[in-house]
């Protein structure tokens, strides 16, 4: 950041917008000194598909970022999604060299429990220690310094599809901004939304963006479970569209002023105007069947990620509830469905632990955005996963020959 340290920029290029967030690191407080956004065109369910309309989106909301927090934008840490994510848990043992585990030990249990066979086509994003076991005894957050004879190590790996995350980058790069990390939105989202009770106690934290649903679950301050469902807020503006037969536009500007998803809640007389396509006369239409349109879309999106907790086992250990983040949590009514298809309290999620703009960004919107900040504040100096390289096809060949190397 041009000698601008304590600068730190989350960039969430989301399916319906770009979003840069600017937050400035004073001691333990991070101050968001700068928003900007833009429409995002140039994405679909969380993937690129055309560059250059992502570029332009990128370089718009960064310059908008910049005006108002008067800063130059040089790097950021960049958010990712799509149905192409992938999180898996893994384990791996060695012996400890000496009497006591060192960081060494450490470093070798973490590369032991990744060395699993992944597709050339598939990166690792993020490994994430859940803890370490030293001879039997559990729920070690740091070995170092311990005694013991075995080291264990379970951690949670995150893979995505490798043209994916590199044309998120390629994107950054021609938009002239370093990435300094990829990181998963959900995982992002959690540490601008959850409390630290929430994610000792366990919960479910669910993205809901416009072209994808993201899980992320949480238990004893640990990530256990990530998913992500290509279903999201598009999903339902074009149901809009099609139930009404009105333009996506229109239909965007009808969900988002009278959109709800409890039916019974509708008032039989109430009646809302929708724009005709073509040139046609609007129609006054009972406001009761945007509800019938809107609450089985989301009542579907929320049982096959239930089906996905079910799937992972993970039921027993979300007991503090679900967190709803996102721009489609705003929708009338989605808390009170989760709670009802869920069987479990919920609530709407909107970040916290910051200063500064907040009643900017108090809204679940901008979640994933405000969590790469906070992201970044914590985990600075992670060279791991690191990529500050304009050429980025050396550098997928240089990562992916140091992951075999490691590997073999």
């Amino acid at each position: 950041m041009q000698g601008q340290e304590n600068i730190i920029v989350g960039l969430d290029v989301g399916t319906t917008k770009i979003c840069a967030v600017v937050g400035e690191v004073t001691g333990n407080e991070i101050n968001i000194i700068g928003i900007g956004t833009h429409p995002s065109i140039g994405l679909r369910k969380g993937v690129v598909v055309d560059i250059e309309s992502t570029v332009e989106s990128i370089q718009k909301a960064v310059e908008e970022a910049e005006l108002m927090a008067g800063c130059e934008i040089s790097s950021v840490f960049a958010g990712i999604a799509g149905g192409h994510i992938t999180g898996f848990n893994s384990r791996g043992i060695v012996a400890i060299k000496g009497k006591e585990a060192t960081q060494n030990d450490v470093d070798r249990v973490i590369d032991a429990a990744r060395a699993v066979a992944i597709p050339m086509d598939r990166e690792v994003i993020h490994v994430i220690p859940q803890e370490y076991i030293v001879d039997d005894q559990g729920g070690i957050k740091n070995p170092v310094g311990m005694s013991g004879v075995r080291l264990e190590a379970k951690i949670h790996i995150v893979t995505g599809a490798v043209t994916s995350a590199h044309n998120i980058v390629k994107c950054a790069n021609r938009s002239g901004l370093d990435v300094c990390d990829i990181v998963l939105e959900p995982l992002a989202s959690g540490e601008a939304v959850l409390t630290a009770e929430e994610k000792d106690l366990g919960a479910a934290l669910l993205d809901l963006g416009g072209g994808t649903s993201d899980l992320a679950i949480f238990f004893a301050k640990n990530i256990k479970h990530t998913f992500v469902l290509s279903l999201g807020g598009n999903n339902l503006t074009n149901d809009i569209a099609i139930g009404m037969r009105t333009s996506t536009a229109e239909a965007e500007k009808i969900k988002k002023k009278y959109g709800t998803c409890i039916t019974r809640n509708i008032s039989p007389e109430e009646t809302i105007e929708v724009p005709g396509m073509g040139g046609r006369t609007p129609r006054k239409l009972p406001r009761q069947i945007l509800g019938e349109i809107l609450e089985p879309r989301v009542e579907e999106i929320f049982t096959l990620i239930q089906r996905e907790i079910y799937r992972a086992g993970m039921e027993k250990i979300i007991t503090s509830g679900v967190v709803l983040t996102g721009g489609s949590s705003l929708l009338d009514g989605g808390v009170e469905i989760a709670e009802s298809i869920f069987n479990l309290p919920a609530r709407l999620g909107k970040p916290r632990g910051i200063s500064g703009l907040v009643d900017v960004v108090n809204n679940p919107m901008y979640a994933t955005s405000v969590g790469l900040v906070l992201y970044g504040a914590r985990n600075q100096p992670s060279k791991k996963f690191r990529i500050r390289d304009t050429n980025i096809f050396n550098l997928v060949m240089t990562r992916m020959k140091r992951w075999f190397k490691d590997v073999i």
